[in-house]
């Protein structure tokens, strides 16, 4: 843009001057020198982020450009990250490719096995970065045998989200959320009246995934695939029956509320008084706080009865360095990366997006703190995360296949409600899933 600009002034210049005066000459050639002197390492960054965390994300990066004179980083929408990961298998390692791109943490696997991107604990390394100011339990995710690969960005939990006028008008204490899965049923049988229902979760196997993790449970063999490559899912023993049952029977006793796949139309279920409790992403809280028309409690991912609490793992989604780029672009990628990593950065993107802090030194500053006053609720979702015991459950299983396996999961989970027994919709996702894992493994 800065150069089309000054070709303009040059052109207007030409137009307004006799052609061969000095005069002209001389201004024409200070101009092309300053231009020569504003020229930045350009810095192309793919992103996910739409609407409001659009508008955030912009903010954090013209604040960037504008507080040094050689970097210009250039975000650009890629859709969903889905979408913008069939558009990197198309432009990675081309002179198309992006400098940065930001991909959810269900690519982790494939991100790292593409052979296409540079693993920023190389410039950690070079440079001796202190890594420890960033949080732990969102780190450990990104980090496979040793290396860190990716910087988490935009990082989120599942929190359980309850109406608190619902719970006093069915005598509950609104105050005591449930926690166990016990308490769950018996506060959704209370709600569950007039054509409104106590309970729900999304059609979505991220869910699925953390309700295994918080009892501790496996994903896949080989320690979640941190060990080793994985050959065979984990999910489907103990834990993972724990959970289709609690949606089966809760489905069944009418308490349960199927809301789909459309993350909008359970918040809107929600807001609209059609189900008083579900499960929802730490990132929603603040939206969903300001658009209900009644208060809003969070609460901790209940877990089943007798039942050590492990926590949860880490979602959202971290920013790649690609390998085929040049040095100094790289270079220049890592400058952003650690400034968007700052106490001040980070503080202005919890309060923006109610994602957390990367680093949480973020939560001391005031911005956040006045924020905490008005939303008490974001600090529930921080305390979960802090909590989170580091295992190979919470750290996240790594597979290559993860999207496909997600939707095999919402197949089964759907299953559920057309009445197949738990034990048996948790089967035919372990055949399908281990069916793509063994495809995987031959590609």
């Amino acid at each position: 843009m800065k150069k089309w600009i000054s070709t303009l002034l040059i052109a207007s210049t030409l137009v307004g001057c006799n052609s061969g005066s000095d005069e002209t000459v001389s201004k024409t050639n200070d101009q092309k020198g300053e231009e020569q002197q504003v020229q930045k390492t350009e810095v192309v960054f793919w992103h996910a982020m739409s609407g409001d965390l659009e508008k955030a994300l912009n903010e954090i990066v013209a604040d960037f450009n504008a507080s040094q004179s050689t970097i210009e980083v250039k975000p650009v929408f890629q859709g969903t990250y889905e979408e913008a990961l069939t558009k990197f298998n198309s432009v990675a390692g081309t002179k198309d490719s992006p400098t940065l791109m930001q991909t959810f943490e269900v690519g982790t696997k494939y991100m790292i096995e593409s052979g296409k991107i540079e693993p920023v604990q190389k410039f950690i390394d070079e440079e001796g970065y202190d890594v420890s100011q960033w949080e732990k339990n969102i780190v450990n995710y990104y980090t496979v045998n040793g290396t860190i690969y990716s910087m988490p960005f935009n990082s989120s939990t599942p929190v359980l989200i309850y109406n608190k006028d619902a719970f006093k008008e069915a005598g509950l204490d609104p105050e005591k959320p449930p926690m166990t899965y016990s308490e769950l049923k018996a506060a959704a049988k209370q709600l569950t009246k007039d054509g409104k229902y106590g309970f729900s979760i999304l059609n979505y196997g991220w869910f699925f995934e953390q309700m295994l993790a918080v009892q501790g449970g496996l994903y896949v063999n080989e320690e979640n695939g941190r060990k080793g490559e994985a050959t065979e899912v984990a999910f489907n023993g103990k834990e993972g029956l724990r959970v289709f049952e609690l949606i089966y029977d809760m489905y069944n006793e009418g308490t349960f509320y199927n809301v789909g796949q459309n993350w909008d139309d359970m918040r809107a279920a929600f807001q609209s008084g059609k189900m008083a409790m579900y499960l929802d992403s730490s990132a929603g809280v603040r939206t969903i706080v300001d658009s209900a028309p009644f208060q809003v409690g969070v609460s901790y991912l209940p877990i089943p009865d007798d039942v050590e609490r492990q926590g949860v793992i880490i979602g959202g989604a971290s920013l790649w360095l690609m390998k085929d780029v040049d040095e100094e672009k790289k270079k220049a990628a890592w400058e952003f990366m650690k400034y968007v990593t700052t106490p001040e950065v980070q503080a202005k993107w919890h309060v923006n997006t109610g994602y957390f802090a990367v680093n949480p030194s973020a939560y001391d500053l005031p911005i956040v703190k006045e924020q905490w006053e008005k939303y008490p609720q974001l600090m529930v979702t921080v305390n979960q995360l802090k909590e989170t015991k580091a295992t190979p459950a919470t750290q996240g299983a790594l597979i290559s296949i993860f999207p496909q396996a997600r939707q095999k999961i919402v197949s089964a989970m759907e299953s559920l409600y057309q009445g197949v027994e738990p034990k048996e919709a948790l089967e035919r996702a372990a055949i399908e899933i281990n069916r793509e894992l063994e495809m995987a493994k031959k590609r």
